[in-house]
């Protein structure tokens, strides 16, 4: 037992038993993922930041490595953080809103276009035929299941699509690890989803040293987990059994969407008070948390001001509408504005990175780096250069090309420094990339491959919620920050999360194939009860309305997104200038994304309460209950844990 701790110690953690156990984790999770999440729609196995599935291994794997009967090859702590990390990177490929994306994005075109036969004229021949199978039986069998794949037919597809993800990752890894040594080191960002697998698991004490990890024993921790784990254990017995009483925590609506007078501008006033999101209001910067809700409520404000000048009542949550106050176009630009601040403040290390990476000094200058900064430069310029050629294949101009693929990563890497700040990973995007490609030329300038591709591309660059295809991004930044904390090597942990992701993708698109075609799409209940469902089908639907009714540029779009980014700037010049201004530029852009008319109330519950323990107990107090608010995210994912096991055993039934 000391001899594989020390092992372990020399290996940074990254030994050869936790790369196995990875590996073997997520080659048990494709398949179970794929029935929990899209055949039978009983668990969200990945979705949502934080994820269930990374964090009740963890908590599982660590109780285990307590038993007598897993004590003598009990992991260690760094040993414990390298499994989760491996399966926080990778497991979110196999999801609906992924990987079934990925493969359904254009394959509908051609069963579709049966229905609305002027598809067949617009846009089908413009499609690239290595997107996905021409074949009309092909296509039909995809959707009404009962067959086996035409491997022959589908091995091009695969390959392509494959390829593109894989190339995003790559190239989002390769900036990212440049990057994290400012975001971590020298801005000591907060990182405050990262904070919960590190407090979740201790270093126990062996004889020769360190011994295997273990939970933590603040009562605090428990007292939360036992709280959030109850609260949220009942609710889900009420939902399954109507007859036992529940606890509402919402979205309870408190006043219905007026459709006259000034009140029109409120729109639905709803009520959430979910345990494990106040927990993360609490965790984040209190200005932060703070500014979320007021600028929602001044939205809201400014909205009713609208209609009493004349303007048509409106829900200030459909953030979609481009008329006044146009939140959505404030939103990207303070975005655009966030996202370049970011650069500009980290313009040294940048200009340092590509010194080194030029010199011959790398290798050794960056030798704690996940990855040496030339390295790191040659891949984000190989796969970059990659991921534009498939564009211009199929069918792209150059121009046209490099902004998408280019905008792609910009918000990849944007919303991963957003997230290491302020946790903000389950908020949508305040405005969808298509959108702002369309806002200055309009959609007039695209021609119909383009548009094609535009939208064969939405599951890489979606909606947000911290579903779609960023969030591995996100979630790597994360795990080199607990690399960072517990001493892990990060260039050892980057080669096992790659190896991981690289199984995943060519597992997970075998066996989502596998059972999309025996299922069909339209007997998988995870995918017709969700969203993706009309998105992906939708798609089809948006290509015909710009070749139908094209638009030039939109000037009072321009003028939303020029405002949004001048008054984001203006927030962050304040608080850099002064220490007690009050309002944050991120909570100013997060009051713009749709999800505040839910979430304001955790952000208001979770500020103050961060507020009277701060005034009234000091950081040290904070400090002290800073396990509470993790024990609450994480009772509430080990509830939806218990009921991923029941759904698992029962075959979906319960």
């Amino acid at each position: 037992m000391e001899q594989r701790t020390r092992a372990a110690d020399r290996a940074g953690g990254v030994t050869r038993r936790a790369v196995l156990l990875g590996l073997a984790l997520l080659v048990v999770l494709v398949p179970t993922a794929f029935y929990l999440e899209i055949a039978w729609n009983r668990a969200d196995m990945f979705v949502g930041v934080p994820s269930m599935t990374p964090v009740v291994l963890l908590f599982v794997l660590t109780a285990a490595a307590g038993l007598p009967l897993f004590r003598r090859i009990g992991l260690t702590r760094r040993e414990l953080l390298v499994v989760y990390s491996m399966v926080l990177v990778a497991g979110p490929l196999i999801g609906a809103t992924t990987m079934a994306w990925m493969l359904c994005g254009t394959i509908h075109y051609y069963y579709m276009s049966r229905i609305y036969v002027i598809w067949q004229s617009v846009f089908l021949p413009h499609v690239p035929t290595w997107f996905a199978p021409t074949d009309p039986g092909t296509a039909e069998a995809f959707f009404l299941g009962e067959s086996l794949v035409p491997w022959v037919l589908w091995w091009k597809p695969l390959v392509a699509w494959g390829s593109f993800a894989l190339g995003l990752f790559v190239c989002a890894l390769c900036i990212i690890s440049v990057l994290q040594r400012q975001w971590i080191s020298n801005e000591r960002l907060s990182f405050p989803i990262a904070q919960m697998p590190l407090e979740m698991v201790s270093e126990g004490r062996g004889r020769g040293g360190e011994g295997p990890g273990r939970l933590p024993r603040s009562w605090m921790f428990w007292a939360g987990v036992l709280v959030s784990f109850g609260i949220t254990l009942v609710n889900a017995l009420a939902w399954r059994w109507p007859s036992i009483p529940s606890i509402p925590l919402g979205p309870l609506p408190l006043m219905r969407e007026q459709r006259v007078g000034p009140l029109g501008g409120i729109g639905e006033i709803t009520l959430v008070l979910w345990p494990w999101m106040i927990a993360i209001a609490y965790l984040i910067p209190k200005e932060l948390s703070f500014s979320a809700w007021f600028f929602w409520w001044l939205l809201v404000g400014a909205n009713v001001a609208g209609v009493f000048a004349g303007t048509e009542p409106r829900d200030p949550s459909m953030i979609w509408d481009s008329g006044f106050p146009a939140p959505r176009f404030q939103g990207g630009g303070a975005l655009l504005a966030i996202g370049l601040w970011g650069l500009w403040i980290a313009r040294s290390h940048l200009v340092r990175a590509v010194r080194v990476a030029l010199s011959r000094r790398s290798g050794e200058v960056d030798a704690e780096e996940p990855l040496s900064y030339r390295l790191a430069l040659i891949g984000m310029v190989v796969t970059f250069a990659g991921l534009v050629y498939f564009d211009c294949l199929a069918g792209a101009r150059a121009v046209v090309a490099i902004a998408l693929v280019g905008g792609i990563l910009a918000y990849y890497i944007v919303w991963a420094r957003l997230r290491a700040e302020t946790g903000l990973g389950f908020s949508m995007f305040p405005i969808e990339l298509e959108f702002v490609l369309n806002t200055p030329l309009g959609s007039s300038f695209y021609r119909v491959r383009e548009t094609v591709i535009i939208m064969s591309t939405r599951w890489a660059y979606g909606q947000g919620f911290g579903t779609i295809y960023e969030v591995c991004t996100g979630n790597a930044l994360d795990t080199f920050k607990i690399a960072d904390a517990s001493g892990i090597d990060k260039r050892r942990l980057t080669k096992a999360m790659l190896a991981g992701f690289v199984v995943t993708l060519v597992l997970g698109l075998f066996v989502m194939l596998t059972g999309i075609y025996r299922y069909g799409w339209f007997g998988l209940r995870g995918l017709q009860v969700g969203w993706l469902g009309p998105q992906s089908i939708g798609d089809g639907g948006r290509i015909i309305w710009r070749q139908m009714y094209p638009t030039n540029s939109d000037v009072n779009g321009l003028i939303a997104i020029c405002f949004g980014a001048a008054f984001a700037l203006f927030l962050g010049v304040m608080r850099l200038r002064f220490w007690w201004w009050p309002f944050h530029p991120v909570g100013y852009m997060a009051g713009m994304c749709w999800g505040l008319n839910w979430y304001w109330m955790p952000f208001f519950v979770g500020w103050a309460c961060k507020t009277l323990v701060v005034r009234y107990g000091g950081l040290r107090l904070y400090r002290s209950t800073v396990p509470m608010a993790i024990g609450f995210i994480v009772g509430d994912l080990l509830n939806k844990g218990v009921w991923a096991l029941v759904g698992l055993v029962t075959l979906g039934q319960v």
